[in-house]
Order: C-alpha cells, then structure tokens, then sequence
C-alpha cells in the first residue's frame, strides 16, 4: 500500500465501508477505524456511443 495520500483519490475503509475523496496531498496515510484505509481505483465510464 502507497504511504502518500493522492491528491484526487478515493479511499475507503475496509471495516465500515466510509468513503473519502482526499482534496490535498500529503505523507500520511489515511486511517480509519484505526487501520489504513484502501486506495480504489478508477471507476471507468460508460461509452458515449
């Protein structure tokens, strides 16, 4: 797991679902529950077609 928060990026907690957008970077990790919370990754979008 990346130690840097990304700047853009959602994560979320893995033992109460909460989900965060992180609006500035930083060195910590983002914690809750008292564990690292999880990087997700990009949802992809539906075809414009």
């Amino acid at each position: 797991m990346a130690d840097n928060i990304q700047l853009g990026r959602r994560y979320q907690c893995n033992t109460c679902g909460c989900m965060v957008l992180c609006t500035k970077p930083g060195n910590d990790m983002v914690e809750c529950c008292e564990s690292p919370m999880e990087l997700q990754q990009p949802r992809k979008l539906p075809s414009s077609d």
